[in-house]
């Protein structure tokens, strides 16, 4: 289909790919990966004929379509409704509509036979190109992505960069091309698209390149990845997960290989030195410099993951709740986004807020930080020191500032070597720091961005998408960093890889409530897949159609039954409540029982070792137990509610 081969690129004074070659086949769903930097975006243009290649050559099949969604789709503009936007991706169908037109006016004054056999031919065509079928499509894929039925009269430029860059997805889509080049697509998605996003490209009849950081995302949709680094493309069979496997055994051979020539190199360079002045040696020792010299040297594995090396401490420690709410109501003009409902944060929250966009996720971290109002009370916690990282603090960083400069600016009181150290953490290492902000990329500025959030000895942190604009790398950056942070936090994040790594609570919002699960996101994905095979298999209720008005005696029958509900909801609700504390405590016990088993001292004594893991396995049947009836009275309760 396409065919890469011994291409070089050069990009200022360095290349990002020499004489290297790739080849793209048919059908294939391919994940291009690398670090910031190593050119998956420039790439892509090359592939879509923007760039020109330094050296090699690019072939494709000469009939290739190509589709790029690519950040440049940003600045579209068009007073256009946002269904007619996407529709304009039928070229063909929509000059033959034109075409159409045209005739049926013509035949309110021509009845001539070539005019009825154009016209007969022209909606013949159509039809064969399913034409009337269409708008239905592209409502179809709009709706998919998260747009409303009335959302789709609406002009294009009513909509902010994110929902128009769904619109161009939604035309790219559309074309159906043979060829779909997909930069970063799930950065202006929320689940819910995404996951119809999974499913739409599972099904896709043409070949796609995707670059992405989202690894579920990778998991669910590729059969393959290419990598960049080191200026060459390197491809691996399957998945990402397969990916990370297969590199890791591929680099500890290569490891190995390193090692073993590094000391057959040392055992010759021992024998040249001690024999190199014997004259009866020196027949040997030429022949043994010669084959050093003819040695194809094997390079050490260049591992790019980067770890956190420092403690990202506050010097406050606040009091057990962190932020409470009581939310009598909360609107955008006539749309209503929470009713009467509670929200509290206690200490040791580490919390992802998740749900489809327009719901209200980031209106909420707004009103926790006091920067939104709303009808209510609202009560921070007794020594909360918060920190708010969302997107436009990008725009708020200074563009004539250096790196350095802009963290000094905003941690006077550190040293140097502390900011560089944190600098270095975020993967700007050595003169990186003097870079000006306004050269860095949207990724780059994003990390500066989080690394003077740290700064602020923040004990409370609200986080707006931050893996929007990082790569996989930065990305493990980010969990590591909140892996380590002993405080609490509120994250908003689509990302399911990373809210897997980082939340010990799940909140979602519905019916204009926000409702809570109190454990990690694979606890809720599993939890929540439970719940739609239920609802799948339950039978249906029988339909009773009432002939007359019910009897007195019904009446009384139907209170009653209404009653003994309201009372088992009581009930569940008081079981949840305590079941959530024995959760909560199991878990505290939990880790300090792996706090304990990692001290020195007990896990060097076998008797205390023993002790202390028996411990801890009767504490992780009873989570599971404890979890297990948890989740049983949670569903009862739900269905209550229905």
């Amino acid at each position: 289909m396409l065919v890469l081969n011994n291409i070089s690129f050069e990009f200022g004074s360095r290349y990002l790919y020499h004489e290297t070659s790739w080849h793209i086949k048919p059908f294939e769903k391919i994940g291009l990966i690398g670090a910031n930097g190593t050119g998956k975006s420039t790439l892509l243009r090359i592939i879509n004929g923007d760039y020109t290649l330094s050296a090699g050559e690019l072939t494709k099949r000469r009939d290739l379509t190509i589709g790029f969604l690519n950040q440049d789709l940003l600045s579209y503009e068009s007073g256009k409704s946002i269904l007619i936007v996407a529709m304009e991706a039928f070229v063909k169908q929509n000059e033959l509509t034109a075409e159409i037109d045209k005739l049926l006016h013509l035949l309110e004054t021509d009845h001539s036979e070539s005019i009825l056999n154009r016209l007969h031919d022209a909606q013949s065509h159509f039809d064969a190109l399913d034409g009337y079928q269409i708008r239905t499509k592209a409502e179809t894929v709009l709706e998919g992505l998260g747009f409303s039925t009335a959302d789709l009269e609406r002009p294009l430029n009513e909509f902010s960069g994110g929902w128009r860059m769904r619109v161009m997805l939604a035309k790219i889509l559309l074309g159906k091309p043979d060829l779909l080049l997909l930069d970063e697509p799930t950065n202006h998605l929320d689940l819910p698209s995404i996951e119809w996003m999974e499913e739409y490209l599972d099904s896709y009849e043409g070949t796609v390149v995707i670059v992405s950081h989202d690894r579920f995302f990778l998991d669910r949709v590729v059969n393959k990845i290419a990598e960049i680094s080191d200026t060459k493309i390197t491809t691996y069979p399957g998945n990402y997960s397969f990916y990370m496997e297969a590199k890791s055994l591929s680099e500890e051979l290569q490891h190995n290989q390193f090692k073993n020539q590094e000391k057959q190199i040392r055992e010759q360079e021992k024998f040249i030195e001690r024999f190199r002045a014997k004259a009866s040696k020196a027949k040997a020792v030429q022949s043994r410099i010669k084959a050093l010299e003819r040695v194809a040297r094997i390079s050490d594995v260049n591992d790019p993951a980067a770890t956190i090396n420092i403690n990202f401490n506050f010097n406050i420690q606040p009091g057990k709740t962190i932020a409470s709410l009581d939310v009598i109501s909360k609107k955008y003009k006539e749309l209503g986004i929470f009713d009467n409902t509670r929200i509290k944060i206690d200490r040791g929250d580490k919390i992802a807020l998740i749900g489809a966009n327009g719901k209200g996720k980031s209106t909420l971290l707004r009103m926790i930080d006091g920067s939104e109002p709303f009808d209510g009370e609202f009560e921070d916690g007794h020594n909360v020191v918060k920190a708010f990282y969302a997107q436009h603090q990008l725009e708020s960083l200074n563009l004539e500032n250096d790196m350095l400069q802009e963290m000094r600016d905003c941690a006077p009181d550190q040293t140097d070597t502390t900011l560089r150290t944190l600098l270095g953490a975020f993967l700007f290492s050595g003169d990186d720091v003097f870079k000006k902000i306004r050269v860095l990329s949207g990724g780059e500025k994003s990390r500066v961005a989080l690394a003077k959030t740290i700064l602020t000895k923040a004990n409370f942190m609200l986080l707006d998408e931050p893996t929007n604009h990082l790569d996989i790398q930065s990305v493990n950056i980010l969990i590591q960093v909140l892996q380590k942070f002993k405080g609490s936090y509120l994250i908003v994040s689509h990302d399911r890889f990373f809210l897997a790594e980082v939340a010990n609570k799940i909140w979602y919002i519905e019916d204009k409530k926000l409702k809570e699960y109190p454990g990690t996101y694979a606890e809720y994905e599993e939890w929540l897949e439970r719940k739609r095979t239920e609802a799948s298999v339950k039978p249906a209720k029988e339909i009773v159609v009432e002939k007359a008005p019910l009897k007195e005696k019904e009446n009384n029958a139907q209170k009653q039954a209404d009653k003994e509900k309201k009372k088992q909801h009581q009930k569940l609700g008081s079981a949840v409540k305590s079941l959530e504390q024995k959760l909560e405590e199991l878990k505290k016990e939990k880790e300090k029982l792996l706090s304990e088993m990692s001290e020195v001292g007990n896990y060097s004594d076998p008797q205390k070792n023993k002790k202390l893991q028996n411990h801890f396995s009767m504490i992780e049947l009873e989570l599971s137990k404890i979890q297990a009836e948890w989740e049983q009275a949670f569903s009862q309760m739900i269905e209550l509610e229905g």
